[in-house]
């Protein structure tokens, strides 16, 4: 059987998709250290900063003093804190939906939605650039998927009015998109599903705490917080902490409980990443000044790349995709800036489509002006090496 894993790892060696881990010695801060090396990090979700805030670590020590270090179970059995509930609620406020379901990760929450509520005979609209977890939960459901080119409204409604059965509709998409940092087009998807009697379901892993009043994400950036039926979100990005959660009526949060798999037979998330999630809902709605530097962050980044010629993702949001093309040019370009004391992972197929191998930068709020032009400087001086400017 190795002879078989061998070859497999050999042609993904070929092609320039050898994936590795590397190994940080301290937390996502805006300088991190690896094998005993200081880099400057423009890769991490930790957009706000708040993973390694003080006031989230001593929440999460408070949490393992209390109730422990683990649930000890799934919530429908003995894992079911009044701290799951408490968060719930605070979810549900800073969401302004009537409820909220707390998962053990995102992945686990946009799979438990969609295999639980769409079934035979239904069917899905997702998007092309969708996030793996909503695809693997299509493919989990025993819906029919059809899939829309990304953020193409006039391929949606095609699909729609040319969709046949009496099933339930529901169409998916990231709110942020996670490789192009793009906002879902939510005001025409929310038109066509009125049109079209469909739900509608945003991923808001890369929005929530970064867009929207006090960070609350693409339907409150929109004005369209009324008309989502399930909004999934992530505790481990904006929010600092651990875990995923589903925003939603009251009963269709019931139906979850009652049928969605992965929340069943999970097990309940741990008191201190539910401690430190609740800190940190509670500073993103209290501090909008981090939000507002994030953004100015990613705009000054955005900007200065762009008049250096190089080719960058359009939009507002923190993620930044410095476009490369071949899979081996972005390989040696992120090694080439890790000899020079920056993080900056290429991104290559199949998380990409073929031909559009990039670096995906991500900007923090902690990231100080310095900071920023020293990466600025970095690539530009590579890009010149390299030919690519």
């Amino acid at each position: 059987m190795d002879h078989w894993f061998q070859r497999e790892l050999q042609l993904i060696e070929e092609k320039g998709l050898t994936r590795k881990l590397r190994s940080f010695s301290n937390g996502n801060e805006s300088e991190i250290i690896m094998n005993g090396k200081k880099f400057l990090l423009f890769s991490s979700n930790n957009y706000l900063g708040l993973a390694t805030d003080f006031r989230l670590r001593k929440k999460a020590s408070e949490g393992i003093s209390t109730y422990g270090t683990g649930a000890g179970g799934s919530r429908l059995t003995t894992g079911n804190f009044v701290i799951h509930e408490q968060l719930e609620s605070e979810i549900a406020d800073f969401k302004k939906t009537e409820a909220a379901i707390v998962f053990s990760s995102g992945y686990l929450a946009n799979i438990g939605v969609i295999s639980s509520v769409m079934k035979a005979g239904d069917m899905i609209f997702s998007d092309a650039w969708n996030h793996a977890s909503i695809i693997d939960g299509c493919r989990l459901s025993q819906a029919k998927t059809i899939v829309y080119e990304h953020a193409d409204m006039v391929d949606l409604e095609h699909k729609l009015r040319h969709s046949r059965g009496d099933g339930k509709k529901l169409i998916v998409t990231d709110g942020v998109f996670s490789m192009d940092g793009d906002i879902a087009p939510l005001p025409e998807i929310v038109a066509l599903a009125k049109k079209y009697n469909a739900y509608i379901m945003i991923d808001d892993a890369h929005v929530t705490g970064v867009l929207g009043s006090d960070g609350r994400g693409t339907a409150d950036y929109f004005g369209l917080k009324d008309d989502i039926d399930f909004t999934v979100g992530t505790l481990s990005k904006a929010i600092g902490a651990e875990g995923g959660f589903v925003a939603t009526s009251s009963i269709a949060k019931n139906y979850l409980l009652n049928n969605a798999r992965s929340f069943i037979f999970q097990t309940g998330l741990s008191p201190s990443a539910i401690e430190a999630a609740r800190e940190g809902i509670s500073i993103i709605q209290n501090e909008p000044e981090r939000r507002e530097q994030l953004l100015n962050n990613a705009k000054y980044l955005r900007l200065k790349l762009e008049e250096l010629g190089f080719v960058v993702t359009e939009g507002e949001t923190p993620i930044i995709s410095l476009l490369i093309g071949d899979a081996h040019e972005a390989m040696q370009f992120s090694e080439k800036l890790l000899d020079e004391g920056v993080f900056i992972p290429a991104i290559r197929p199949p998380t990409v489509p073929k031909g559009s191998s990039r670096l995906r930068i991500t900007v923090m709020a902690t990231h100080s002006m310095e900071q920023l032009n020293t990466v600025i400087n970095k690539i530009e001086k590579i890009g010149k090496e390299m030919g690519i400017v």
